[in-house]
């Protein structure tokens, strides 16, 4: 079977949120179910739901996977379980998020599964990280992914750390 390239936004506020991260691509490098590819720097930025809650720091990687997409998905969530995520509100705070944006090229549409993920094309967060590891895919809509982050701002979006220095 050839190997699904997928990539993942990360993202904590809660408790140490660059160290949350820096172990969660640490812990993404030694699952054996995928092979680590790439990731972007970590990128600070506001809340995107309710105000009343930390700043957060978020990051995209790419990883190769022999996985189908909701076994890959149900992996992140058990990371995020062994990180402590508790599920207290819609777009809260919490110590480490894992979304599956892409996964090859594949589309799904289920109430457990949506991939492109629903949020894609319009967070910065997400798509300025993303830009950074794969500018020229192409998305779904037909645009890169470089156009699809130029048609946003910077605006709230704070590089942190840069991948160069992020050793993994």
């Amino acid at each position: 079977m050839t190997p699904h390239k997928a990539f993942i936004a990360l993202g904590s506020n809660l408790g140490q949120p660059t160290d949350n991260l820096l172990s969660a691509l640490q812990a993404l490098s030694e699952d054996s179910r995928w092979q680590l590819l790439a990731y972007s720097s970590l990128y600070g930025s506001k809340p995107m739901g309710p105000q009343d809650q930390p700043d957060y720091v978020n990051a995209v990687c790419s990883v190769a996977t022999e996985l189908t997409a909701a076994e890959l998905l149900q992996a992140l969530h058990d990371i995020e379980d062994a990180f402590g995520r508790k599920r207290v509100r819609h777009w809260g705070e919490r110590t480490l998020d894992l979304d599956l944006l892409l996964f090859g090229e594949q589309q799904h549409h289920s109430e457990q599964l949506k991939v492109p993920h629903p949020g894609l094309y319009e967070r910065n967060f997400v798509l300025f990280p993303l830009a950074e590891i794969a500018p020229d895919r192409i998305l779904p809509n037909g645009n890169t992914v470089k156009q699809q982050a130029e048609a946003l701002t910077e605006d709230g979006l704070d590089v942190i750390i840069c991948s160069s220095d992020i050793i993994i």
